[in-house]
């Protein structure tokens, strides 16, 4: 294994190496398009939410999607970059790929996403394994390069965007449950973390307009829907602006505007930045109830001399400061979620320790965790040195995982013997006799199927618990 990663949420159905690289494909549909799209989406929600934005555009353009690769005119593969992982399955995945082309010799390959931007010049001119590179901010132009392509060229447009966020168009949901859906509200980022990608691929911070993403709310309402989770980068530093200046509004007021829709809807937002999450928002979570007592805070490290290598911006002190924040104003059993990396440049024994106190005072409900991949491109891998060696930083994980597992198991103990009100989400994974869904603090919840269904809110005593899983049954 060349990277891990661990999301405790799922510990117990999905290997670290599953995990690693998440992966959705295109569901069926057959509207009586004549041409077929296969799209295999890798990583992020934002990945995710994007293949159903380019579901959108090419629906238009006479195609259905299906789930079934060799029944494909198209098939697309939305990348990610972020972990050293991902880019090494959608390798081998396009090598398989590309075999298909013995039997069906006109099947158009594409690469969209993160990894298009970053090696167009290597899939298209070196390697030869694709036919058309796009980067994120260049979905509308998939007609004419699909036009190119069909007219024997290569295609590629990769150019990133200060103004593209998508916002006229309704996405198609790919691989709905049809009970929550996930809603862009910006693209890009402008924090330069030294070991992050991000801004090279996805280019600059731009908000999405706050009308359309109400209007698109208010449309996953009527079709049915009872969560949504707003997206972005970094979604405490939303800010909209109008040309004349008659309207100001920041993430606080965009999440109270979405909440106000229907109180039956909850909300949900990733990703949080320790340098920008307000007071103003956590009491606008305080003051509505349909705003889930949840807050992914990412902290990668828990040593401010790490943290200042990171350009994370803020200290162990600072993050310390907004996690008391979240405690006062929200209450104790309000989710709070992390991401970590171990061994990064120079990281001391110390400051690996650093960590482990820091995961002891928040008592995180879960995180992501991995051991530093340097990404090419990225400012630590021009400027840093990887000097920890790559068995030390294994070890170091595993002991943060481990570290992890006992709160997380800690704080669903707290859950005990408490009701918890659950969105229904389908079957638990291991049963159809059991329904499976998230409370208010986004944990998974289990429970006997009896007669409520999916997209039911039920009311559950919790009574057992392990690592990943709140189980229970449900009460009046």
């Amino acid at each position: 294994m060349n990277n891990l990663v661990v999301d405790l949420d799922f510990i117990d159905n999905r290997t670290a190496e599953q995990a690693a690289c998440e992966t959705k494909i295109s569901a069926e549909t057959n509207t009586g398009h004549f041409r077929k799209l296969y799209i295999e989406s890798y990583g992020c929600q934002m990945n995710f939410s994007d293949s159903e934005i380019v579901t959108s555009i090419l629906f238009k353009e006479g195609f259905d999607t299906t789930s079934d690769i060799n029944k494909a005119d198209v098939v697309f593969l939305n990348t990610c970059s972020i972990r050293e992982k991902a880019e090494q399955t959608v390798r081998h995945r396009l090598v398989h790929i590309n075999g298909l082309r013995k039997r069906r010799p006109g099947l158009i390959i594409g690469v969209l996403g993160c990894m298009a931007e970053r090696l167009k010049k290597n899939f298209l001119e070196e390697e030869k394994i694709v036919d058309l590179v796009v980067g994120p901010d260049a979905y509308r132009d998939l007609p004419n390069l699909l036009n190119e392509v069909d007219n024997g060229q290569k295609a590629v447009n990769v150019l990133l965007s200060r103004e593209e966020t998508y916002a006229d168009i309704n996405p198609i949901r790919l691989n709905s449950n049809g009970v929550s859906a996930f809603v862009s509200i910006m693209r890009g980022c402008n924090n330069m973390c030294s070991f992050c990608v991000v801004p090279f691929t996805r280019g600059r911070e731009r908000s999405r307009e706050p009308f359309s993403i109400i209007r698109e709310v208010e449309d996953l309402v009527s079709n049915g829907f009872k969560e949504v989770t707003l997206l972005g980068q970094n979604v405490d530093s939303y800010q909209y602006i109008s040309e004349d200046g008659s309207v100001n509004i920041n993430f606080a007021g965009l999440l109270e505007r979405v909440a106000q829709v229907n109180p039956n809807l909850r909300v949900r937002f990733s990703t949080s930045h320790p340098k920008d999450i307000t007071d103003e928002v956590l009491y606008t979570i305080k003051k509505y109830d349909n705003i889930c007592n949840y807050i992914h805070l990412p902290v990668q490290s828990g040593n401010s001399r790490i943290l200042e290598l990171m350009n994370r911006t803020y200290d162990r002190d600072w993050y310390l400061n907004r996690v008391d924040a979240i405690r006062r104003i929200l209450g104790e059993d309000c989710g709070i979620s992390s991401d970590m990396i171990t061994g990064f440049c120079s990281e001391t024994e110390e400051e690996h320790q650093d960590t482990l106190t820091l995961m002891d005072y928040v008592q995180y409900d879960y995180s992501y965790m991995f051991y530093y991949s340097e990404r090419p491109g990225t400012l630590a891998a021009r400027k840093l040195q990887d000097d920890v060696p790559l068995k030390v930083k294994k070890r170091r994980l595993a002991e943060v995982i481990e570290k992890q597992r006992q709160l997380s198991l800690q704080r669903n103990q707290l859950a005990l013997n408490t009701v918890h009100r659950v969105l229904v989400e389908g079957y638990s994974k291991k049963s159809t006799e059991h329904l499976s869904g998230r409370n208010d603090q986004n944990k998974v919840v289990v429970f006997p199927k009896q007669h409520f269904q999916k997209g039911d809110y039920v009311n559950v005593l919790v009574t057992d618990c392990s690592v990943g899983t709140l189980i229970g049954e449900a009460v009046d």
